[in-house]
């Protein structure tokens, strides 16, 4: 069973890590996100799926106005040709929908299955913001902060300039 908004706010909070959360309507792209999001400030951002040729599933987390080249990023990142990951394996590792993507989702992955990719860019923000497990609210929380979630969900992140 897929961790709950609940179940990830009680780990923040067990982490020590502060966030605030805003409620909204559902969004499922970056253009609805942009025109529902109001004064939420700190870096927004986007969150791909992927999948290489090997099996081998990756998340990059991003600035929603990063143009992620597919075909250079494996090379970037370590891995093999890549694409978007289908909807069922998205469900089947990370606990969620299509647009509601996060790292937060990391928090189901238990056996660890997915490479996470953070944005070196977007770790340079005071504050960034995620979908928290679901698409209708925004969660901001520290870079520092999202790195220790990660962690404590036993992944280790790369981070890497996606320009």
């Amino acid at each position: 069973m897929p961790a709950t908004r609940d179940d990830l706010f009680k780990k923040l909070e067990t982490l020590g890590i502060d966030t605030r959360t805003t409620q909204h309507a559902p969004v499922f792209t970056v253009d609805e996100a942009r025109a529902l999001r109001g004064e939420i400030a700190g870096g927004h951002c986007k969150n791909l799926f992927l999948k290489d040729k090997k099996g081998q599933a990756w998340l990059v987390v991003c600035l929603e106005d990063t143009r992620v080249d597919l075909k250079a990023l494996p090379g970037l990142i370590g891995a093999a040709r890549i694409s978007f990951g289908k909807p069922d394996l998205l469900m089947e590792v990370l606990g969620v929908e299509p647009g509601s993507v996060t790292p937060f989702a990391l928090i189901n992955d238990s056996e660890c299955r997915v490479n996470v990719v953070l944005q070196a860019e977007m770790m340079a923000y005071d504050i960034i913001n995620y979908h928290p497990l679901e698409n209708t609210a925004t969660t901001s929380i520290a870079p520092d902060d999202l790195a220790t979630f990660i962690r404590a969900c036993g992944h280790q992140p790369q981070i890497v300039s996606l320009g």
